[in-house]
């Protein structure tokens, strides 16, 4: 598997590609991959005859005080597992590569609405950096097919909207999460966990599991809400939020609502966690 950190290199790639008739689809990650990530490797090639995958820690994502700089940073095993995955290119920039004239000056892609709920709310600015940069993977790369794991389902939502409203010719594919045996669903930030606290972390999934069963059996929402919140914080954790929302535009869900998903968020130690769950 070939490592590319230069845009022409990658665009020199691509259009060999091309011209042999290939489809491609892009992997956007942050690195320190894990199973999660390897299982987008592997529902790309279903997809596409290559595989790129892309390694960026995303500075404009990351607010004041957030862990840009303690993010791990694992390139050399990352690259190892993407070959062994099936990848054919690693696209591995620098912070100068993709933002050349300083992340203040840079043109900033907004998804407004979507942006600003749950982890929006909390983490203000956060889905403009994610919007921005994938918005330029796609444009660099022009994948037929960008494949995003569901564990991320408010970015998921956000990057189909953005495609949709900018006309982006390239197909967005959600990959459902993948989980640790005691429900836990991958992270690249589990890392942060003591094993005390990794000990407490399913608690999480386990507290949406038990709502999604309450809202199936009629439960009022306000009602399923709070008790996953009591839940969450009777197992240690700090809960952020926990919502009941309509599948397709993260509105809070009501009873005309057939397709429901329920996320939350929650810190944990060093560790700020989220998940979901279809209803």
């Amino acid at each position: 598997m070939d490592c590319i950190n230069d845009i022409p290199s990658l665009r020199a790639q691509i259009a060999h590609w091309r011209a042999q008739g290939e489809r491609v689809a892009l992997v956007p990650t942050m690195g320190n991959l894990h199973a999660g990530h390897l299982s987008l490797i592997g529902e790309a090639r279903r997809h596409a005859q290559r595989v790129v995958a892309s390694i960026f820690v995303n500075p404009l994502q990351f607010g004041p005080g957030e862990d840009f700089a303690a993010y791990p940073r694992t390139l050399a095993e990352d690259r190892e597992r993407l070959g062994a995955a099936g990848c054919d290119l690693l696209f591995a920039p620098g912070v100068e590569t993709l933002y050349p004239h300083g992340q203040e000056g840079h043109t900033r892609v907004e998804v407004p609405g979507l942006s600003d709920l749950l982890c929006g709310a909390s983490r203000p600015g956060h889905f403009v950096g994610v919007a921005t940069v994938v918005c330029k993977l796609l444009n660099l790369v022009q994948p037929d097919v960008a494949l995003f794991g569901e564990k991320d389902y408010q970015q998921l939502l956000v990057i189909r909207r953005m495609v949709e409203d900018l006309a982006l010719p390239v197909e967005i594919v959600g990959v459902p999460t993948v989980r640790e045996p005691d429900g836990l669903a991958m992270s690249s930030r589990n890392g942060y966990l003591t094993p005390a606290e990794r000990a407490q972390a399913p608690a999480l999934y386990h507290a949406l599991c038990a709502a999604a069963q309450s809202v199936r059996d009629g439960g009022e929402v306000a009602s399923v809400e709070r008790t996953a919140r009591e839940a969450l914080a009777a197992a240690g954790l700090e809960p952020d939020y926990v919502q009941v929302c309509a599948a397709r535009t993260l509105a809070p869900a009501s009873p005309e609502d057939r397709e429901r998903v329920i996320l939350a968020a929650a810190r944990l130690g060093r560790a700020r966690l989220i998940d979901n769950v279809n209803v």
